[in-house]
C-alpha cells in the first residue's frame, strides 16, 4: 500500500465505509428514542449535530477515496473542502452549547478539540498527498479514528448519560 495512490486504499475505505454508516445510525437510533431529553437540554441538540457530522465525515472521505482514476490533486482538494466544511460546521453548531456542567476547558475539549483534530488530519493528508512527501492519505487514518472516537463520546452521552 501507497500513501499517495488512492486506488491502493479501497479495503479501507469500503470497511470505514460500513463502519461509519452504522454508526450514522446509532446516532439516529439514540436521537429519536431520547428526542424528549435531548430537546430538553439546550446544549444537546448542538452536540447530536456534532456527533452526526463526526460520523458521517469518515463516510464523506471512504466514498471520495473509492472514487475511480480521480487525480491526486482532486483528491487533495476534496480532502481539503472536507476538512474546512466538517470543522467548521462542528465548531459553528456547538456555538454557545456549553451546559453548566462543563468548564470552559471542558467544553473546548469536547466540542472544538474534535473539530480540530478531525479536520487537521485531514489537511495534512490533502497538503502531504499533493506534495507526495510527508505521509500523504495515511494522515486519513488518524482523522477516522479520532471522529470514531468523539463521536462515540458524545453518542454515549445521547444514549446513556441523558438517563441518569
Amino acid at each position: 500500500m501507497t500513501a499517495y495512490d488512492a486506488s491502493q486504499w479501497a479495503d479501507f475505505s469500503v470497511a470505514v465505509l460500513g463502519g461509519a454508516a452504522a454508526l450514522v445510525g446509532l446516532v439516529f437510533l439514540a436521537v429519536s428514542i431520547n428526542l424528549r431529553q435531548i430537546l430538553s437540554f439546550p446544549h444537546l441538540p448542538g452536540r447530536a449535530g456534532q456527533t452526526l457530522v463526526l460520523f458521517t465525515m469518515p463516510l464523506w472521505i471512504a466514498i471520495l477515496l473509492l472514487v475511480p482514476g480521480q487525480s491526486r490533486a482532486a483528491l487533495s482538494t476534496e480532502l481539503l473542502i472536507a476538512a474546512v466544511v466538517t470543522s467548521g460546521f462542528q465548531a459553528w453548531i456547538t456555538r454557545g452549547s456549553r451546559s453548566e456542567q462543563e468548564t470552559p476547558l471542558t467544553w473546548l475539549v469536547g466540542r472544538i478539540f474534535p473539530a480540530i483534530v478531525t479536520g487537521g488530519f485531514l489537511v495534512l493528508a490533502a497538503a502531504t498527498l499533493l506534495a507526495q512527501a510527508g505521509g500523504g492519505l495515511y494522515w486519513v487514518v488518524p482523522s477516522v479514528l479520532a471522529s470514531f472516537v468523539f463521536g462515540l463520546v458524545n453518542a454515549w452521552v445521547l444514549l446513556v448519560e441523558i438517563m441518569r
